[in-house]
C-alpha cells in the first residue's frame, strides 16, 4: 500500500495546468485518473492500453444507446461506463507524463479516440431520440446534430490553437479567475454531458439537460473561437 501511495504522489506532480479545466475535470476526473492510472502503473500496463481501455468502456455503451430501449438501470450503466472512460481518458496521459513516456503515436491514438467519441456520442443520440423518444416535436431530432458540431469544432479548434500559439507573442488578455473560470466552464466538459446519461432513463429530464447542454456548447464555441483568433492574431 505504502508503494501505491508513493506512485499516487508521484502522479500528483504529472497533471496538466488547472487554466482551462472546468471543476468537474478538477475535481472529480483528474483524481480518478490518477487513482486508475496508479493501478495501471502497478499492473504494468502502458498509456496506449489505458486509451484502448476508455474506448472499450466508451463504445459498447454508445451504442446500447443506440439499440436499448432508455431504462434506469441501462441509463445507470451507460453513463457510469461512460464516466469510466473519461477517467482512464485523463489517466493515460498522467501515466504517459509521470513514466516520461509519451509519444506522438500516442498522442495521436489519443486525440483520434477522443474525436470518434465526441462524434459517436451525439450520433446515437440522434439514434435514440428518433427511435425511443416521444419528442414535443421533430425539429428537436436537430439537437444531437447542433450539439455535434458545437463540440466537434470546440475540440478541433482548441488543439489547433494549442499547436499553432507558439508562433505568435504572449498577448492574450488577462484570464478570469481560476475558480469563476473552472465554474464557467463546467457546462461544456465533457465529464458532465457523460453524467448527464445517468438520467436517459428519464426522457423528459435527460431532453431538458441534454438541450441545456446544447445551448451552453453553442454558445461557448461562438466565444472561443473569437478569444482562439485574437489570441493567434
Amino acid at each position: 500500500m505504502t508503494e501505491f501511495a508513493a506512485v499516487l504522489k508521484q502522479l500528483s506532480t504529472a497533471q496538466k495546468p488547472a487554466k482551462g479545466a472546468s471543476l468537474y475535470t478538477l475535481y472529480v476526473n483528474r483524481p480518478a485518473g490518477r487513482f486508475l492510472a496508479a493501478l495501471a502503473h502497478r499492473a504494468g500496463a502502458t498509456p496506449n492500453q489505458l486509451t484502448v481501455l476508455s474506448a472499450v468502456f466508451t463504445f459498447p455503451a454508445l451504442a446500447a444507446v443506440a439499440l436499448i430501449p432508455p431504462q434506469t438501470a441501462m441509463a445507470v450503466c451507460v453513463g457510469g461506463a461512460l464516466v469510466m472512460g473519461f477517467a482512464l481518458d485523463a489517466a493515460d496521459g498522467q501515466l504517459a507524463r509521470s513514466q516520461r513516456s509519451g509519444s506522438p503515436s500516442g498522442e495521436w491514438l489519443d486525440h483520434v479516440v477522443d474525436c470518434v467519441k465526441v462524434v459517436a456520442l451525439h450520433l446515437v443520440v440522434l439514434v435514440s431520440f428518433y427511435r425511443f423518444f416521444n419528442l414535443p416535436s421533430p425539429l428537436f431530432l436537430l439537437a444531437p446534430m447542433l450539439f455535434e458540431l458545437a463540440a466537434v469544432v470546440i475540440f478541433f479548434a482548441g488543439i489547433l490553437t494549442e499547436k499553432l500559439k507558439w508562433r505568435v507573442p504572449d498577448h492574450a488578455p488577462a484570464p478570469a479567475p481560476p475558480a469563476l473560470r473552472s465554474v464557467l466552464l463546467l457546462p461544456v466538459d465533457y465529464g458532465l454531458t457523460c453524467v448527464s446519461f445517468l438520467f436517459l432513463g428519464n426522457q423528459d429530464f435527460f431532453l431538458t439537460a441534454y438541450c441545456g447542454l446544447l445551448l451552453a456548447h453553442v454558445v461557448f464555441m461562438g466565444a472561443f473561437l473569437l478569444k482562439w483568433f485574437r489570441e493567434l492574431r
